[in-house]
């Protein structure tokens, strides 16, 4: 089956200042700052999460189609996609823009200094959820905001069933706008911060939110994932991860699990349980794309952690 993915492509520039902020913030000259860091580590990841999702579901065996908005700089991730055998089909490359990217400073604490410039991710809205054939799911992740708008509307025009997954667009939107793509989609995915601020923005309760849509999902990173389906809850463990080296693009490759999930109709159980197994391989390597654990690495991982596999 054909997966939509629509959201962010993005270059990540992470780079790591070998001491703390805090030596060299004055609190008392906060409002005239003025500091440079020298970063001798840097590195490059290719990022958004509609790469990281579309490159986790490829693991799996999946067919995904990225949707998102590039810029003039895009070239070296194209040649990555192309590589991994990812269309491009749905991928817009816009003149006179950059690619999304963030720059961000760690310290030796894990105090985290982050840019990020939207660039081309800010014309999402050019293009149309509804327009690329043979699409049997999708999901509208974290992007620009007239463009989740629109994705949302454009997946429930055409029929096709898909998860809403706001991350860290939520501020984007009003309570209003946010109860609207609620109910425009089959599935809602969130974390537990997420969660609460749905909440907050909407007035409604979880159990209430849950009521609009045929699954809404909930990660509580080392408590695990609780899913509330058909009136019910119940929670899939975190599967133990070997190292914990870095948690970005976690709920990417968990999200990946999901969509694999439920495009082949697995029941909810299993389906979490393939999501937790994503996101602790993803945990375990730097970068939301440079794990690269074959179809029967992750299915020993299933096995082990579940008892089954697939």
């Amino acid at each position: 089956m054909r997966t939509l993915i629509c959201g962010s492509l993005a270059f990540d520039s992470i780079m790591v200042f070998q001491d703390h902020f805090k030596h060299h913030i004055l609190p008392d000259k906060i409002h005239m700052l003025n500091v440079s860091f020298l970063v001798p580590e840097m590195r490059r990841e290719f990022g958004g999460c509609a790469g990281n999702i579309a490159y986790n579901l490829k693991l799996l065996g999946g067919d995904p189609v990225i949707m998102a908005t590039v810029g003039d700089d895009f070239g070296v991730y194209a040649d990555r996609l192309d590589a991994l055998g990812l269309t491009r089909e749905a991928v817009r490359r816009l003149s006179g823009t950059f690619t999304a990217q963030a720059f961000i400073t760690t310290d030796l604490a894990d105090n985290q200094i982050t840019a990020f410039h939207p660039g081309a991710m800010n014309f999402s809205h050019e293009n149309d959820a509804g327009s690329v054939s043979d699409i049997g799911l999708g999901i509208v992740s974290p992007d620009g905001r007239e463009g989740m708008l629109n994705h949302c509307r454009q997946f429930h025009a055409a029929g096709i069933p898909f998860a809403f997954d706001p991350g860290q667009g939520m501020p984007l939107f009003s309570g209003a706008e946010l109860l609207e793509m609620v109910d425009l989609a089959d599935y809602v995915t969130l974390n537990d911060y997420e969660a609460e601020l749905l909440q907050t923005r909407t007035g409604q309760a979880l159990d209430a939110l849950a009521e609009r849509v045929k699954c809404l999902v909930v990660t509580r990173g080392e408590a695990g994932s609780r899913f509330h389906v058909d009136g019910r809850r119940f929670d899939v463990p975190v599967v133990p991860a070997h190292a914990v080296v870095d948690p970005t693009g976690c709920g990417d490759a968990y999200r990946a699990g999901l969509l694999h999930g439920i495009a082949h109709g697995w029941d909810w159980e299993a389906t979490g349980q393939l999501a937790s197994v994503m996101g602790a391989l993803k945990i375990e390597r730097r970068g939301g794309q440079n794990h690269a654990p074959t179809r029967e690495d992750i299915s020993t991982r299933l096995h082990d952690a579940f008892g089954w596999t697939f």
